[in-house]
């Protein structure tokens, strides 16, 4: 495995994401997506993992993770990772890599850096889609889950970010609309590269 430069350790937060190989698309329909959020789920739980929120995009993903014991993310992202690329080469009828490359590291060290990447995250839809109902009902993203609109299926701890607003959901709702169809969007940019 090649040398990570970051170093994963307990208790912090991380943005996490990861490409198609050459830019193709890693979700194709429905099933693709529900087994990747699946499997997130539970090797979350497995390796103690708390998901912040996500987005998939067809060819992307992004996570917010925090690591709660010394076993580094990279774990839990790795057999994720494999398990997905098993499960859509099979159902595809494919072979060879599925991600581009390794997952991508950021650390997150500030709690304004924590609240502005969640934002981007939940954003990231309006790249594929024009207008705001459309961003809260994009089905593979917690901005849902955010709304409280999917209670039953949840997989992430949304208190790390909707308990620093006094109405949690709706403060928080207010400050992705600001950026909804907005230039400010481009601003956010700089978290993922």
């Amino acid at each position: 495995m090649p040398y990570r430069k970051e170093t994963f350790s307990p208790h912090n937060y991380f943005h996490i994401f990861c490409r198609g190989n050459d830019k193709k698309d890693i979700f194709l329909d429905h099933d693709d997506y529900e087994h990747f959020l699946s499997r997130a789920k539970k090797y979350a739980k497995l390796h103690r993992i708390t998901i912040i929120c996500y987005c998939l995009m067809p060819n992307h993903f992004h996570f917010l993770l925090r690591q709660n014991t010394k076993q580094p993310i990279s774990f839990f992202m790795q057999r994720l990772s494999v398990s997905h690329a098993m499960f859509f080469n099979r159902r595809h009828k494919r072979s060879g890599h599925l991600f581009g490359s390794n997952f991508k590291a950021k650390i997150i060290l500030e709690n304004d850096y924590l609240l502005h990447l969640s934002c981007y995250i939940h954003l990231n839809p309006l790249k594929m889609i024009n207008c705001r109902s459309d961003l809260e009902t994009y089905r593979w993203s917690s901005y849902s889950e955010y709304l409280g609109q999917n209670k039953k299926d949840g997989i992430c701890d949304k208190e790390i970010i909707l308990g620093q607003f006094r109405d949690g959901s709706t403060e928080y709702k207010k400050i992705i609309e600001k950026f909804v169809p907005s230039k400010e969007l481009e601003k956010y940019e700089e978290y993922i590269t």
